[in-house]
C-alpha cells in the first residue's frame, strides 16, 4: 500500500470506528448470498489466525449452512516474534498451526470434512514468491469456488501479496473472489477514502457467532503474548482484538 509500515502505535480506536458514518451506512449481505448452494468457500489466510480474525463469524455461518469449506494457510506464522527466545521461529512453526486447529474446533467447523492446505511459504517474505504462490493457489481452486482472502491494500506485506496472488489465481480458474480487511482497521480512519467503500458489505453476526469467534481468537495464545524482556508487545493486543470483534464482518466484493 505504501513504502512505510502503517501498522504502528495503538491504531484507530474502536470508539472512532463506532462513530463512522460510512461504516454505519454499509449494506448487509448474508452468508447464503455470498456462497450460494453448490459452491464451496475457500479461505486463504496469510498467517494462522487471519482466517478467524477476518471471517471467523462467516466461516461459522457457512458451516451451519452446510457449505463445503477449504482453508489454505499460506505460512506457519513463525516470524511473529522476531528476536524472541521465548517464542523462537522453531517453536512458533509448530505451535501456530496447532492454535489454528483449536480455533477452528471452537468455531464448530466440521473438522472431519474441512479441507486444510498448508502452503509452507516463509512468513514476512511471501511477496518474494508471489508467482509461486499464485500457481500453488490455482491448483486448489475450482470455477464454482468463492474465495475469501486478505485485502490487497491491507497494509501488511504478506496480506497484500496473498491478496494479489489469490486474485490472480481466482481469475485464472474463473472463481469469484472477495477481499477481507484486517490490518486496515488499525491504520485507516473512520471515513477513509482509501477504503473501497463502494465494494464493502457487512456480514451481520449473531451474539452466538461473536462469542464463538472471540473464543476461537483466544486459542492463539502465542499472539496474545509478547516478550517483555525485549520490549515486544503482543501481536493481538487488547485494542487490536476488540476492533476485530465487532457484531459484523466486512468483505469487499
Amino acid at each position: 500500500m505504501t513504502d512505510h509500515n502503517p501498522i504502528v502505535g495503538s491504531g484507530t480506536s474502536l470508539q472512532a470506528w463506532n462513530g463512522s458514518k460510512k461504516l454505519a451506512q454499509l449494506a448487509s449481505i448474508s452468508a447464503d448470498e455470498l456462497v450460494p448452494p453448490n459452491s464451496r468457500a475457500v479461505i486463504i489466510a496469510p498467517h494462522p489466525d487471519d482466517e478467524v480474525l477476518g471471517c471467523g463469524g462467516l466461516m461459522h455461518q457457512l458451516a451451519q449452512l452446510g457449505r463445503p469449506l477449504k482453508l489454505i494457510s499460506v505460512t506457519d506464522g513463525s516470524a511473529s516474534h522476531p528476536g524472541s527466545s521465548t517464542w523462537p521461529a522453531e517453536r512458533l512453526c509448530v505451535i501456530r498451526p496447532q492454535e489454528s486447529a483449536e480455533a477452528l474446533r471452537r468455531l464448530d467447523l466440521p473438522m472431519h470434512s474441512l479441507q486444510w492446505i498448508r502452503g509452507g511459504f516463509a512468513d514476512t517474505s511471501v511477496a518474494q514468491h508471489e508467482d509461486q504462490l499464485t500457481a500453488f493457489i490455482e491448483r486448489y481452486l475450482e470455477p464454482t469456488d468463492v474465495v475469501f482472502t486478505t485485502w490487497a491494500n491491507d497494509g501488511h506485506s504478506d496480506h497484500e501479496a496473498v491478496g494479489r496472488a489469490s486474485a490472480r489465481a481466482a481469475h485464472a480458474v474463473g472463481a469469484r473472489l472477495h477481499e477481507v480487511p484486517i490490518w486496515a482497521w488499525h491504520w485507516a480512519s473512520p471515513e477513509d477514502d482509501r477504503l473501497p467503500w463502494e465494494r464493502a458489505r457487512k456480514i451481520l453476526l449473531e451474539p452466538a457467532d461473536i462469542a464463538r469467534k472471540r473464543h476461537a481468537a483466544h486459542a492463539f495464545a502465542s499472539q496474545l503474548e509478547g516478550d517483555p524482556r525485549i520490549g515486544l508487545p503482543p501481536v493481538l493486543a487488547a485494542d487490536v482484538l476488540e476492533r476485530l470483534m465487532q457484531p459484523f464482518e466486512v468483505v469487499f466484493l
